[in-house]
């Protein structure tokens, strides 16, 4: 389904999604139009499924980067969930994973006093 070109174009977004068309087009030798109508087809084609932004956490404020184990004593994960979803404000991914652990949490913090109040809650 999708071409060398195709194939260039995601690569050429994944880097800066930011790109005008024209330049996107002298990148993978097309016109800006020919550039732009193949990125429509492959965001119709549900390809693309959107454009997002990469946040420097530490310069908002964040500085704290924690990866944390999750393992669960019961089968039912329900109250972990319903605790991530309230914690949204530092949780970055919640991973379900295989092996030793249930979950792989990734999140950011002000401090680690903060994380660790997180890790005690």
């Amino acid at each position: 389904m999708l071409d060398h070109t195709d194939r260039q174009i995601i690569n050429e977004l994944s880097k800066n999604s930011r790109i005008t068309m024209k330049e996107l087009g002298e990148k993978v030798h097309l016109t800006g139009q020919a550039a732009s109508a193949r990125v429509a087809k492959l965001e119709d084609h549900g390809i693309i499924e959107g454009y997002s932004i990469k946040v420097n956490q530490s310069k908002i404020g964040y500085s704290v980067h924690a990866i944390i184990h999750i393992y669960t004593k019961s089968t039912n994960h329900q109250p972990y969930l319903s605790f991530i979803k309230k914690q949204e404000e530092y949780v970055l991914h919640n991973y379900k994973i295989s092996g030793e652990s249930c979950y792989l949490l990734e999140c950011k913090f002000q401090s680690n006093d903060i994380l660790d109040e997180f890790l005690t809650t």
